[in-house]
């Protein structure tokens, strides 16, 4: 018989704040971190590589044709992730050798929209370091539209991990009910959801998804304080002088198919946070409610969803 538990790491840490190496090389770490301790997923927060972009509601990011926004953007767009020149071998690496499955959040230079525009996206990389999906968040929230463009639908996959089907979102798109059923229909059992950082973010929508979905969810949050602003960084007095003391206190925690708590919101330090999932408490509280199956009415109701990756050009050379 199958295993019917699976045991998750969610690293809650900062990152090396816009500077991709030095935060993919802190990101490897803390896998081979959680693989040591028996997990079989670890999850990382939202944007996680190269960080959340904090300075645009501090800074004036509304200003149009400003020099410093283009500056940051620019130093931004230099240390965002490029899938195609492998900007995550290290990770998928790390990943294969030590047999653990990764979500992370990263702000992706997309190839295949030019290269120069900016996507919040959620990587999902398989025991086996092959990446799996990359989720590019459908609707950047408030002021994150001045620098992450809209994402697709192409992302909106599940995959299984041991008895689970894991899928996830970024952020503020967990609220969007049609998301979140489109990865229902999939499966889905094991909800993810990454957050830049914040108990105010996590606390009420992680229980409220596990008592509709009855999936365990999961969710990782990131930390950025001021003392994480490198000096290095362009304009680096500016944004010290302008950032809080905590700009994210964390939240990370996981609910179970039934509401209750397992990892209730943690608030703090930097941690890896370990907890064991039993796929039987998801076949209990389906009994009662199964939102994609018994209790659905596709005769009533049914969702459409485009999975086609954008672009705005197709060639042909023959």
């Amino acid at each position: 018989m199958l295993d019917a538990s699976v045991t998750v790491g969610l690293a809650q840490i900062a990152p090396v704040w816009l500077n991709r190496d030095a935060t993919i090389d802190k990101v490897v770490g803390w896998i081979e971190k959680s693989a040591a301790e028996g997990c079989s997923l670890v999850v990382f927060g939202e944007a996680m590589i190269p960080g959340y972009p904090f300075w645009v509601e501090r800074t004036g990011g509304a200003e149009f044709e400003s020099p410093l926004q283009k500056s940051l953007y620019a130093h931004y767009a230099r240390q965002s992730v490029s899938l195609d020149d492998g900007d995550l071998e290290k990770i998928c690496t790390v990943a294969r050798s030590n047999a653990i499955a990764v979500y992370v959040g990263v702000i992706e230079r997309a190839g295949d929209r030019g290269g120069h525009s900016l996507y919040c996206s959620m990587v999902y990389i398989d025991a086996n370091g092959v990446i799996g999906s990359v989720h590019r968040k459908l609707m950047p929230t408030h002021d994150e539209r001045l620098v992450w463009a809209i994402g697709d639908g192409n992302g909106l996959r599940t995959h299984k991990l041991g008895p689970f089907t894991a899928g996830g979102l970024n952020c503020w798109e967990n609220w969007l009910p049609l998301a979140r059923a489109s990865l229902y229909a999939q499966g889905e059992d094991l909800h993810v959801a990454i957050w830049p950082g914040s108990v105010r973010n996590t606390e009420e929508i992680t229980r409220f998804i596990a008592r509709e979905s009855r999936s365990y969810v999961i969710s990782v949050s990131g930390l950025m304080r001021r003392s994480d602003i490198g000096t290095d960084l362009p304009h680096a007095d500016l944004l010290t002088a302008a950032a809080d003391d905590v700009m994210a206190n964390g939240g990370s925690c996981v609910a179970a198919p039934n509401g209750d708590w397992l990892l209730e919101p943690q608030a703090g330090d930097e941690s890896l946070y370990i907890v064991e999932l039993d796929h039987e408490k998801v076949l209990e509280e389906r009994h009662s409610l199964d939102v994609a199956g018994h209790y659905s009415r596709p005769d009533v109701t049914r969702l459409i969803v485009n999975r086609k990756r954008q672009t705005t050009a197709e060639f042909s050379d023959d």
